[in-house]
């Protein structure tokens, strides 16, 4: 007998839809205020029980209320307007000499030779170690806090800088030379625009350092200012108002992670 062969299906595998982002996470807007409501609510429902001791942790609505108070009395705006003032000031410095320096470094070769070593030798220490002298060079007032936040800035945007500028695609500047772009065009067209998303995400923790330092330079020789504010609730074991300074200091960096955002949503569009 003579066997008869069947006739072969094959499957065709469904089309796998193309997004042009790549593996782009979808933005879940709700999930974070979600989270942070809860935990809002379990410390008020556990401080209110007593199973949290108000020794440890105050109440959420306490918090709210000094708050509120802060705002009503004008005192928020008095302690705001030097540390914001002082944090734009630093952070302005030093994240444009270490731009300007990371995109040196990041292109010449006698820069990188020499500015490297010191970046590595001075990147580990410790900034807030520093503010004695500081204080020392440029006195108890503005100059120290500006100084220190911009000396804070300047390293971690420089590495971050020089890391964005040499990831770039060595193949679109050998196209770029290919077609007889000058010097100055390729950098302007290829290098900066393709070293900007790590500028950018440096930029994100320079400036969370230079909150940190902000509060260190304020507390001590400020009058006014949120980490004067946080220094003087903290003596005075105040947990009402030391929370409501952090709280404000949590504001703020929310406020720069957004600002960061949207600087990256309107020049870093052609990513998507």
């Amino acid at each position: 007998m003579r066997e008869t062969s069947k006739p072969t299906t094959t499957k065709t595998a469904a089309p796998i839809a193309y997004r042009g982002g790549g593996f782009a996470p979808k933005p879940v807007v709700w999930a974070g205020a979600a989270l942070l409501i809860g935990l809002l609510v379990l410390a008020e429902i556990g401080t209110r029980t007593g199973d949290i001791s108000a020794l440890t942790l105050p109440r959420p609505s306490a918090v709210w209320n000094t708050f509120v108070e802060l705002w009503t009395s004008g005192l928020l705006f008095k302690h705001l307007v030097p540390s914001l003032t002082r944090l734009a000031v630093g952070a302005f410095f030093g994240v444009l000499a270490g731009v300007a320096v990371g995109v040196a470094i990041g292109l010449f070769s006698l820069a990188r030779g020499a500015l490297v070593p010191l970046v590595a030798a001075i990147f580990p220490i410790p900034k807030i170690a520093l503010l004695p002298l500081f204080v020392i060079w440029f006195g108890i007032g503005e100059g120290s806090k500006y100084a220190l936040i911009a000396f804070g800035t300047f390293t971690p945007t420089v590495v971050a800088t020089y890391g964005a500028v040499d990831a770039v695609d060595r193949t679109l500047i050998r196209m770029g030379q290919s077609f007889g772009l000058p010097w100055w065009s390729i950098v302007r067209k290829i290098v900066l625009p393709g070293a900007l998303p790590g500028i950018l995400s440096g930029l994100r923790v320079s400036l969370a350092i230079a909150i940190i330092l902000l509060v260190a330079a304020e507390m001590l020789g400020a009058t006014y200012g949120i980490g004067a504010y946080i220094l003087e609730a903290g003596s005075l074991y105040d947990l009402e108002r030391l929370f409501a300074g952090v709280t404000i200091l949590s504001l703020l960096g929310l406020l720069v992670s957004w600002a960061i955002g949207r600087i990256e949503r309107r020049f870093l569009a052609w990513r998507s």
